[in-house]
């Protein structure tokens, strides 16, 4: 056997054993988390709201969004959802050189019956983005894809923190 040959044989073997030891120890990739229930309704968000589409993307498939709260196991209410945009930082002359994105979110977890399964809780994310005034436009296009993607964010912590609610 050549030389090259045997480092082949050898890669394939130390890859063999690290996948036998990772799946040995426990190691898998991370799913998405399911929900103990099949259908929740949104309560308190706006009739065009990016962050409960965010939600509803971020549930998957699995589960059923419904418009009555009564016909729905969970409800989740939106207290207060909000975009801030704010000046983080100005260049010597006075100009905008940073801007800081925030998008907030405060809700609560009702069951069917009205009881509280999760008190408020408040998310926040921020990011801060760089801007130039000659750049507007592709600075305007990357303001929203970091909301976007804050939102996706936040809604992929909702998805999480109801995949561990047990009804009380």
């Amino acid at each position: 056997m050549s030389r090259r040959g045997r480092l082949r044989t050898g890669r394939r073997v130390a890859f063999g054993a690290l996948v036998l030891a990772l799946t040995g120890c426990g190691f898998q990739l991370r799913r998405d988390p399911t929900l103990p229930f099949k259908r929740i309704a949104l309560s308190g968000f706006g009739a065009r709201s990016s962050q409960a589409a965010a939600l509803r993307r971020a549930a998957g498939t699995e589960v059923e969004f419904v418009s009555a709260p009564a016909q729905a196991e969970v409800v989740v209410v939106a207290m207060a959802e909000n975009r801030q945009r704010g000046v983080a930082g100005l260049t010597g002359a006075g100009q905008v050189r940073d801007l800081r994105l925030a998008v907030t979110l405060q809700y609560r977890v009702l069951g069917s019956d009205g009881r509280e399964w999760l008190g408020p809780t408040v998310l926040n994310q921020y990011r801060d983005m760089t801007y130039n005034e000659t750049d507007a436009l592709a600075k305007e296009l990357e303001e929203r894809q970091l909301v976007r993607d804050m939102e996706a964010d936040i809604a992929r912590q909702v998805v999480l923190q109801l995949s561990t609610l047990r009804r009380p």
